[in-house]
């Protein structure tokens, strides 16, 4: 019988290979690409590249040979993006980062799709009908991304895009208007219209009369929209004792050198003391001369001094275990009420599904027992200087991530926002400086001061409108240092209308996919189809025929 001869082909066909070249480099680039947006972060704080820095990754996947392979590189690009906006937590959390970042990563994947089928795929270039819905749904699709991994669970909203502009003027204004999230909308946007105007002739004009009505609107926000009234100054004193010491007995010492700075600033005519996270690590109940040495402060410089406690404890529920406790001390002790933390940091402070994911301890410094979530926001009266009071809203740590914990305060009544924190883990990273640009943004969105206070820096102060406030306490500093901290009336179109920019998004992407699903039912439903008939293999040559000789 003929025996065919001739080269033998891999099982399963050729290795597939992208335009651009293998799979396995394209999902390199798309991890590199990904990371790119951190350097708009502190501590590089290069705020101006955001608005380029996703345009890599956008060419990239709008390439993409397949829609799978889109998906398979928005994964890539976000896990890339997560892992390096937290690249700090290695320190704590080591291997287990890289963990979390495939998985958060994950959520990107249907935006690769989108991102394809909107300036790329089979399609080729969009045109001025697709740019527009490129435009449109591409960042608001990236949001949706942005609130999902914003749930405390998946560990917060730490580095959403808008975020990296806590220092642009502009967007703090457009972030009092919507939120963080708006300025996120604006950053995506003008990454889509430069990709637009990379790729498509045809689309140009759409491209720059997007980019010409941003820049109106930012204008037109800058120009109307409404900034609180200043209405007085309150002067609070932030005390940052350092790095004292990591042998046992540090917080002994760090409590006494606390107690140091708080005396130096007796003689300033302070509203306010504020102490940092994790700044009292033992009850007051258990250890009554802690609470009387705090009042003794109190009467020492004339004013409450606001001290965190991280120890076991009853709350007002009657619930037993250990909280993080923001405690206001006045010249006879406690006063008022007092404010337990309620939303914690996922490893740092609980293990989620403990028996499921208990072995994280062992890898890296995850939490050995968790801590109990307060239940509810309270704001502080604080008596001051002239018989008047001062309320305050308290935030411990990452909760200043979230801008509907500010946001509450302020409708609460709230005249500062005092954030509570300690970094001390994470000293010679980028992550001090990233949460303390976090306050920018808060006190932006509600018109309200912000008063961030650490154990060992960076501490800063940012006024109504998001701009700083004197000068910071850097890393390097153990000292106090006293803020006239402008307070102000009045509230601002994000405090009264909330995260209207989210739901739009949603909007936005919802209708889209809504007249995609019913474009598709309109022809009759998903195309199938039929595979092209396999070619048949030329007839070889044999020792007993061939096609010209048949019957040799």
């Amino acid at each position: 019988m003929p025996v065919p001869v001739g080269p033998v082909e891999r099982r399963g066909g050729p290795r597939p290979r992208g335009p651009r070249g293998p799979a396995w480099r394209r999902g390199a680039a798309a991890l590199c690409a990904g990371a790119l947006p951190a350097l708009a972060f502190p501590a590089p704080s290069w705020w101006w590249c955001a608005y380029v820095a996703l345009v890599p990754w956008l060419l990239l996947v709008r390439g993409a040979p397949t829609r799978r392979r889109a998906a398979v590189e928005g994964w890539l690009g976000g896990a890339g993006y997560m892992v390096a906006v937290h690249h700090w937590l290695f320190a704590s959390l080591h291997v287990f980062v890289l963990v979390l970042g495939a998985l958060l990563g994950l959520l990107w994947a249907p935006w690769g799709v989108l991102v394809r089928s909107l300036l790329g795929g089979a399609g080729g270039p969009p045109g001025p009908g697709r740019a527009a819905a490129a435009l449109a749904v591409v960042p608001s699709a990236w949001l949706l991304v942005e609130l999902v991994r914003s749930w405390q669970g998946l560990g917060g909203p730490w580095g959403v895009l808008g975020a990296s502009q806590w220092q642009v003027a502009p967007a703090l204004r457009l972030a009092s208007v919507g939120g963080v999230w708006l300025v996120s909308l604006l950053v995506v946007a003008v990454n889509v219209a430069v990709v637009v105007l990379a790729v498509s002739a045809a689309a140009r004009r759409a491209a720059l009369a997007a980019l010409a009505a941003g820049a109106a609107a930012v204008g037109a926000v800058w120009a109307w929209a409404p900034v609180p009234q200043l209405s007085g100054t309150a002067r609070i004193a932030v005390v940052q004792p350092g790095i004292v010491s990591r042998a046992a007995g540090a917080p002994q010492r760090r409590f006494a050198r606390s107690e140091e700075l708080t005396r130096r600033v007796a003689g300033d005519r302070v509203d306010l003391v504020v102490w940092g996270e994790s700044s009292v690590t033992h009850s007051l109940a258990t250890h009554p001369s802690l609470g009387r040495r705090l009042a003794a402060l109190s009467r020492t410089v004339g004013a409450d001094v606001l001290v965190n406690i991280d120890a076991p404890g009853t709350d007002a529920l009657g619930r037993r275990g250990i909280f993080k406790r923001s405690e206001l001390m006045g010249p006879e002790g406690p006063t008022g009420p007092s404010y337990d933390k309620m939303r914690l940091v996922p490893f740092g402070e609980y293990v989620p599904a403990r028996p499921l994911l208990g072995w994280a301890t062992s890898v890296g410094r995850a939490a050995g027992q968790d801590r109990v979530a307060g239940r509810r926001q309270v704001v502080l009266p604080v008596a001051v200087r002239g018989g008047g009071t001062l309320r305050v809203g308290p935030l411990i740590c990452f909760e200043s991530a979230f801008p509907d914990m500010s946001r509450n305060l302020a409708n609460r009544g709230a005249q500062v926002l005092v954030v509570q924190s300690s970094t001390a883990t994470f000293q010679d990273t980028w992550a001090p400086a990233q949460h303390a640009s976090l306050g920018a943004l808060r006190a932006a969105e509600t018109g309200r001061p912000v008063v961030h206070a650490t154990l060992t820096g960076v501490s800063a102060v940012f006024g109504p409108r998001g701009e700083p406030v004197g000068g910071g306490l850097s890393t390097a500093r153990s000292a106090s240092a006293v803020y006239a901290v402008p307070t102000a009336r009045g509230a601002t179109l994000y405090d009264r209308f909330g995260d209207w920019a989210v739901y739009g998004a949603v909007a936005v992407v919802a209708a889209f996919c809504t007249r995609r699903a019913l474009r598709g039912r309109g022809r009759g439903g998903p195309q199938v189809r039929r595979p092209l008939p396999a070619p048949q293999p030329r007839p070889a040559r044999t020792a007993h025929g061939s096609p010209a000789r048949p019957g040799r």
